[in-house]
């Protein structure tokens, strides 16, 4: 079993095929896209750290984020600016995980059963990476070992975890999402979920 895991929400990106509308402060439910995740990583985790950037203020003043906040100058090099610059904070602030979940703020279908189902797999077999299966590849939301997770903090561009999920391939448990990955890129996605949330 595991002495618990440190999640990481990656939410510095710029969203500019949204328009002008901050992706992160969509309304989801009773409050926003950002806020819906943490709420579920809070569920599954109780270290959770978030990485912010592009509208990094306005952000902070429109929400109540119950989550330590990690901020990205760089954010404009991609999401592997992110991972690097969360887990190198995580590694310095949060002592004593077994693993590392990294998730995003704009896929608002995951939801705690998921992530709940990702934690038993990492916590009953000895893998090195539990990642969600897509269509033809491996991705977030994922968790990686606490022994990866200096790994993390090399990365940089837009590629994320890829190629450390694809490293690590021979000691990796996929798992199936059952449409729950779908994430929000544009306005079209966006309004298609809430008809179907039917909030």
């Amino acid at each position: 079993m595991s002495d618990g895991i440190s999640t990481l929400i990656l939410a510095a990106g710029a969203s500019k095929r949204m328009g002008n509308k901050v992706k992160q402060l969509l309304p989801w439910g009773n409050s926003t896209l950002i806020e819906n995740t943490v709420a579920t990583a809070k569920q599954v985790s109780d270290s959770v750290f978030i990485v912010l950037g592009a509208n990094r203020e306005k952000i902070r003043e429109s929400t109540s984020l119950d989550a330590e906040i990690i901020h990205n100058p760089n954010w404009k090099a991609g999401m592997g600016s992110s991972i690097s610059i969360g887990a190198e904070y995580i590694l310095k602030h949060a002592e004593g995980k077994n693993g590392l979940l990294i998730m995003l703020a704009d896929q608002p279908l995951i939801d705690a059963s998921y992530l709940n189902q990702l934690k038993k797999e990492f916590d009953q077999d000895d893998f090195k990476v539990v990642a969600t299966s897509y269509e033809n590849r491996l991705g977030v939301p994922a968790i990686f070992h606490q022994s990866i997770i200096p790994e993390l903090t090399h990365l940089n561009g837009d590629y994320g975890a890829r190629h450390i999920i694809k490293k690590y391939q021979a000691t990796i448990k996929s798992v199936l999402p059952n449409g729950k990955e779908l994430d929000i890129d544009t306005p079209e996605t966006y309004s298609q979920l809430i008809d179907n949330m039917n909030f």
